[in-house]
């Protein structure tokens, strides 16, 4: 969706960034490069040249405050003194992005910042970013930010900001409706001239609770296994044991080697419970202590992206079947003691 956006922007003349924001780096590092082109961009813009220089000025203080490894991005200018290098990162970004968002509209073009990924961000990080764009919004500059994150991202931000629930719209993504699912799976078959009966269609949806990526990956080898058309409910019952094993050794295992033995314990009593979501409290019970002692693990699986809390006292897996993953590998540890 993000990648839509970034394209839709381009296309009304926008420049555009595109980061994602991993656990092992800093917004300021992220951002420094990505603003340095997009500045070199407009100092190529005769009406923008002025602001643009002043906004490298900023961001080279920005850069020198957070001791930003700037690489291939130096910039040949000197810092402003006493503009974005005070080493808060609330008002330091707020006029950094000031500045680029008046070289934008001194350009009479605009610039879209969009960040994946954004429950990796820090809470301070979070909190600067909302108060730049609130700043921006209120100066109204030409400058959009899109987001896109966990579940847990709206509470996140209201956490960080609580006026954030007024700034932001926070558009649930999540499982296909049962129409667009069947679309997904039906059309790029029938471009190909081929066909997939109802029943077998009716088993991927089941089976993919219209996860997105589960459909690609269902209909990926629905496809490659049928030898006639249409695809049949026979050829989408070997499809879906294609399907599980390649999630079992890429999609859920990488998740789950991310966890602790601690986070793992937690995880799988969750999955013993069923289907989700799943009061803390049974998750308590379901390991033998009280729900208090579980407060920083579940603040860590949470942080990991594995689990988010849907409302007050409530936990839920952030994909869908994980839960059954963590079935089957209890289950093949148990067979393995047994023997």
């Amino acid at each position: 969706m993000l990648n839509k956006i970034e394209q839709d922007a381009e296309g009304y003349g926008h420049l555009t960034t595109f980061l994602e924001a991993p656990e092992d780096n800093t917004l300021a590092d992220l951002l420094y490069p990505k603003i340095t082109q997009v500045l070199r961009k407009l100092s190529r813009i005769e009406s923008a040249k002025a602001r643009a220089h002043a906004a490298m000025r900023a961001l080279r203080s920005f850069a020198s405050a957070f001791k930003v490894s700037v690489g291939d991005f130096s910039l040949s200018v000197d810092p402003e003194s006493g503009t974005a290098d005070s080493g808060d990162l609330e008002t330091d970004l707020t006029e950094l992005l000031l500045r680029v968002g008046e070289a934008a509209r001194s350009g009479r073009t605009a610039w879209t910042l969009l960040i994946d990924e954004v429950q990796y961000l820090t809470a301070v990080e979070l909190s600067a970013l909302i108060v730049s764009v609130h700043r921006l919004n209120q100066k109204q500059l030409p400058v959009m930010f899109f987001g896109a994150g966990l579940p847990q991202t709206a509470a996140l931000t209201g956490n960080a900001k609580s006026y954030a629930e007024r700034l932001f719209n926070y558009p649930p993504v999540g499982p296909l409706g049962s129409a667009p699912a069947k679309a997904a799976i039906r059309q790029p078959i029938a471009e190909q001239g081929e066909a997939i009966n109802s029943d077998a269609l009716e088993m991927i949806i089941e089976q993919t609770r219209g996860y997105p990526y589960f459909l690609q990956e269902w209909g990926y080898q629905a496809w490659n296994i049928a030898a006639t058309s249409p695809i049949t409910d026979d050829d989408v019952v070997q499809a879906s044991t294609n399907a599980i094993r390649r999630l079992d050794e890429g999609f859920f295992r990488v998740r789950f080697d991310r966890l602790t033995p601690k986070e793992r314990e937690y995880v799988v009593a969750m999955s013993e419970l069923g289907t989700g979501p799943y009061r803390s409290s049974d998750v308590a019970d379901q390991l033998g202590v009280r729900v208090q002692t579980l407060g920083p693990r579940r603040a860590k699986i949470i942080n990991k992206g594995m689990i988010y809390s849907p409302a007050h006292g409530d936990v839920a897996f952030t994909v869908p079947l994980f839960e059954d993953y963590l079935r089957r590998m209890a289950s093949q540890v148990a067979s393995s003691e047994n023997e």
